[in-house]
């Protein structure tokens, strides 16, 4: 009985960070489906992005879905817990072994192709240029799109400051470049070429795969944990599953 209420608690506590875990997916799902500021925002403005890339905008609603999930497994697993109902505890267990063998799944595939997203983005450049380059001061929507995404990375255009050569804002600013390509330290607004070539700001997309790169590390290790949270989750909900049946008995 003491064993019996010992394997409660900790099936309880288990589906618990589960839950929350899957509350928290969920509020970044949303997060990032609300976010019209992001970089991939832009991406609705420029002709002739791959289809690959164009879908990678709908992550957020595979969080939402992930998220959703993982309460309601949560939930599942406490009240099969609680009600000592075998029936409950079951579908528990092969509804997290399924999304823990999917996980392992994603994780291979992952790892085996993780340069293809900043392959996609490079595949790109020439589009996200050209349309630089169109309506950037001109479009009021894409010059706030990338104001936006220059001041929230610190970068400067996709790949350099260049990138503004030729458009609208620079023509109509007699060779000005945006503020966000230079260095205050090196030159104050206005900012010219040869203050942009000496600021050497990065450009948004070497940002964006410093910053992937940067948390890969961090996503991996909650990965990690999430996993081994479902495999505790699942011995437990077996070894309390073949308790009631034996109680009952």
């Amino acid at each position: 009985m003491c064993c019996s209420g010992f394997l409660k608690v900790m099936m309880f506590i288990f589906n618990g960070i589960i839950f929350l875990a899957g509350c928290a997916v969920l509020g970044v799902g949303v997060w990032v489906a609300v976010d019209k500021t992001s970089f991939l925002g832009i991406l609705d403005n420029v002709d002739g992005i791959p289809q690959e890339l164009s879908q990678l905008i709908y992550v957020s609603y595979l969080l939402i879905a992930l998220g959703c999930v993982l309460v309601v497994i949560g939930f599942l697993g406490c009240c099969g817990a609680i009600r000592e109902s075998r029936c409950m505890l079951l579908t528990f267990f092969i509804i997290v072994l399924i999304i823990f063998l999917a996980e392992v799944a994603g994780a291979v595939v992952l790892f085996v192709f993780q340069d293809v997203v900043a392959d996609l983005l490079m595949k790109v450049e020439g589009s996200v240029v050209g349309s630089i380059k169109k309506d950037y001061g001109s479009s009021t929507g894409v010059t706030s799109l990338w104001n936006s995404t220059m001041e929230q990375l610190d970068c400067c255009g996709f790949m350099n400051y260049t990138d503004f050569t030729g458009s609208p804002y620079y023509t109509s600013q007699g060779g000005i470049y945006p503020q966000y390509c230079c260095n205050v330290t090196i030159s104050a607004f206005p900012c010219n070429g040869t203050d942009a070539q000496l600021s050497r700001v990065d450009g948004c997309y070497t940002k964006l795969v410093t910053i992937l790169e940067e948390n890969a590390v961090i996503v991996a290790g909650v990965a990690i944990g999430i996993a081994a949270l479902e495999i505790a989750a699942m011995v437990v909900s077996m070894v309390l599953y073949n308790q009631i049946g034996t109680e009952f008995h």
